[in-house]
């Protein structure tokens, strides 16, 4: 077989085994028994609730297990044709083989990253909550270009982007930023950017031309509906309101209708100004709070369940998930997963695909990527 049709072979191969080692192969399979078991069940809609569950983890083991099945049938068979094609000098329908291997192992990785989505609160829209570290202007312009790539990032894959809070920064970036990622999977696939992010580059702020190191933080945390209950106590909350900052307009910076909201045995702080009213914005704040305390559960359930994600829980400014080097041309390479862009134009825009990528296979297989010392 050709070098390029293999390629495509090992690349489906390991996207398969990937798959099988996440799904826990023989265990899905005899939970998929034990749920089709259960909706046949007449008495399983007497609880409403439960009735969704179950028919919501269905669906989703039974997608991932006949995702897998089909492309394990597809390569076997596809391979088959080459072979047969190779053995009887038939370059053309070897070369038809080989295109369809192609498509088959983009069609692998887009189902392996779907069924990696696969966490109790991954289909939920998502909050990106970043703000600037120490450094100043530096830090903060940093900390506008990450707002910047994942709001691109989400609008090129459907997502609807709101702007929950925002601090400009005095010369140029911001102080810190919210969004509200509204989308399938937006959480699942933003979850693996909470951490604090590292750029080196050759400053434009600086005469001297200096490279500077900049930090920025970013917390991820899912939307939570009605069906997810999530106990707060009122007398745990410390509600301040101030006047909201921004473009301004009727009321807006003229009354204290921002809101920030500070949970006191947790210390998580929440606040949001996007809404005229103060009403408005207590609401969305007490949400976020609400998002915040359940992201803060799943981790508790996840370093339980698991002693590698214990590390990851604990993040603080000396723990970076994600290192960027600027290098000349725009080009711009992320240390953790080793993508380097190679596209000119707004930095870090046209790769966050392949970094969210990385990260994902990454969180699944326990690969570990030392961060390079750049500094």
């Amino acid at each position: 077989m050709r070098a390029e049709a293999q390629a495509h072979v090992d690349d489906i191969n390991d996207a398969l085994q990937l798959l099988r080692r996440f799904l826990d192969w023989d265990r899905a399979l005899r939970r998929l028994d034990e749920l089709n078991a259960r909706v046949e069940d007449p008495t399983l809609w007497n609880d409403a609730k439960a009735a969704q569950e179950v028919m919501r983890e269905r669906r989703r083991l039974d997608e991932a297990i006949s995702a897998t099945r089909a492309i394990e049938k597809e390569l076997a068979g596809t391979v088959e044709l080459i072979e047969l094609a190779d053995a009887e000098g038939d370059a053309e329908l070897a070369d038809e083989g080989t295109r369809a291997l192609a498509e088959l192992a983009e069609r692998a990785t887009r189902d392996k990253v779907k069924a990696l989505l696969a966490g109790e609160a991954d289909a939920n829209d998502s909050y990106v909550e970043i703000n600037a570290g120490a450094g100043g202007t530096e830090s903060q312009d940093w900390a506008e270009m990450l707002q910047r790539m994942y709001t691109r990032w989400a609008e090129r894959h459907g997502m609807k982007v709101e702007l929950v809070d925002y601090h400009a920064g005095e010369q140029a970036g911001i102080k810190s930023a919210t969004l509200l990622l509204k989308g399938e999977n937006a959480y699942g696939y933003a979850k693996t950017e909470s951490g604090v992010h590292r750029l080196v580059r050759i400053s434009p702020y600086d005469s001297s031309a200096r490279r500077h190191t900049s930090f920025s933080s970013v917390w991820v945390y899912p939307v939570i509906d009605d069906n997810i209950e999530v106990e707060v106590n009122e007398s745990d909350l410390r509600i301040d309101t101030y006047r909201a900052s921004g473009a301004g307009g009727q009321h807006i910076n003229t009354t204290d209708s921002a809101v920030r909201i500070t949970h006191l045995p947790t210390g998580i702080v929440v606040q949001c100004q996007n809404q005229r009213s103060q009403h408005k914005n207590k609401a969305e704040a007490y949400n976020q709070l609400r998002a915040r305390l359940y992201e803060r559960e799943l981790q508790v359930r996840e370093a339980a369940a698991s002693a590698e994600n214990a590390s990851k829980t604990d993040i603080g400014w000396g723990h970076q998930i994600r290192s960027y080097v600027l290098q000349p041309y725009q080009q711009v390479k992320d240390l953790r997963t080793g993508v380097v862009s190679t596209s000119p134009g707004d930095v870090l825009d046209g790769d966050l695909d392949a970094f969210m990528a990385a990260a994902l296979s990454q969180r699944v297989t326990g690969e570990t990527v030392a961060v390079e010392d750049v500094d």
